[in-house]
């Protein structure tokens, strides 16, 4: 076996003894990514499965009736309470107590009926923007069915153009279908770059690391010595949420594995890089976490995770370009819901080869030539 080899193989076993070593250590590589999977998959959702609201029916018709009853029957809309006059139910919306007030308009269903627009107004809560418009759009939606129905049942040919629609990918619009498997990469590179970010700082603060410098050991060694530990332990975290998504979620697969694990791979490389560098930045474990967090939080927010980054400014979208979480998300999305082959993801792969080629050379010098 080459020399260099051997050193790299003392070196990674040496680091995955600190890492493994310690039961808490241990736990505490597998539990948080499954909790916070959990965690995401249950709370971080865009869809509303309980719509408290405000009815005003000022109508008091056959068809607003069926309106309301069609609202009520969906399984989403609850009334807390029905008033005459807007009025009345402005202190409900104001003290939180509805999320959206329905106004079924006089003239309601003789309108409906002479094919005149009938009225009725949803008044949302806009103090929560995104909860407001999903509430607004499935009022919308119930509401133009009805619309549709009642005309259809009375012989009247309903006016205007009759939309289909079909979600690809997600034929339900499930927040978690898209959120899980985006999951994968961001879980794992919180995980692996606080691990990385680390693992040097540890060295300085227990003072082995100028033993390490002046060791037999190239800054090229020192640096896959670092790395390998950390991206096993990535690559098993990210088959942990894997197996969550598929058996817990119940998320069909559509995709390869090995195309996945190829992305995962390469986004772990660029991840890794980013954190040997914080950690050659970091004079102890404390400065190291302060770093981490200080970059991890705009990676995420600046990820497409949340929203896509083609409705943040444009000097955000620059931004996104040397951040490898923006890449690991689309490849985990494509293969994943969409079935995307390497080819396809190939321009995501490079552009994450190209972060970690000029990262890690940049740590691997600064582990040579950062005073101490």
């Amino acid at each position: 076996m080459p020399m260099s080899l051997l050193r790299i193989l003392t070196l990674i076993r040496k680091e995955l003894l600190v890492i493994l070593k310690d039961p808490k250590s241990r736990a505490s590589l597998f539990l948080p990514p499954i909790l916070q999977c959990l965690i995401f998959g249950y709370a971080a959702t865009y869809d509303l499965n309980s719509v408290p609201y405000v009815l005003v029916d000022q109508d008091r018709s056959a068809a607003s009736v069926t309106l309301v009853a069609k609202l009520e029957g969906s399984g989403i809309f609850q009334r807390q309470g029905t008033f005459a006059q807007i009025d009345q139910a402005v202190p409900l919306l104001d003290a939180r107590r509805a999320l959206v007030v329905v106004v079924i308009g006089n003239g309601f269903e003789r309108d409906l009926e002479a094919g005149a627009p009938a009225p009725v107004q949803v008044i949302a809560d806009g103090r929560n923007s995104n909860t407001s418009g999903i509430a607004e759009g499935y009022a919308n939606a119930i509401i133009g069915d009805f619309a549709a129905t009642w005309l259809s049942e009375k012989g009247i040919a309903p006016a205007g153009v009759k939309v289909s629609t079909r979600a690809w990918f997600n034929p339900q619009l499930e927040t978690r279908w898209s959120m899980i498997p985006s999951l994968i990469g961001t879980i794992t590179m919180m995980m692996t770059m606080m691990l990385t970010a680390m693992s040097v700082a540890r060295e300085r603060e227990e003072g082995t690391f100028d033993q390490l410098l002046v060791a037999p050991f190239t800054p090229t060694e020192i640096m896959i010595g670092k790395a390998v530990p950390s991206m096993l332990v990535g690559i098993t975290q990210a088959s942990v949420i894997l197996l969550v998504a598929l058996f817990w979620f119940r998320i069909p697969f559509a995709g390869s594995f090995l195309t996945l694990y190829a992305g995962l791979a390469l986004f772990l490389a660029a991840a890794i890089g980013f954190g040997l560098f914080l950690s050659s930045l970091a004079g102890n474990m404390q400065q190291a976490m302060i770093l981490a967090f200080v970059f991890l939080m705009p990676f995420m927010l600046l990820s497409g995770l949340m929203s896509p980054t083609e409705n943040m400014p444009a000097v955000l979208q620059y931004v996104t370009v040397i951040n490898p979480l923006t890449y690991a998300i689309r490849i985990t999305r494509a293969v994943y819901l969409e079935g995307g082959r390497f080819a396809d993801l190939l321009p995501d792969m490079l552009a994450l080869v190209a972060i970690a080629a000029v990262t890690m050379p940049i740590a691997a010098w600064m582990f040579r030539h950062r005073l101490n």
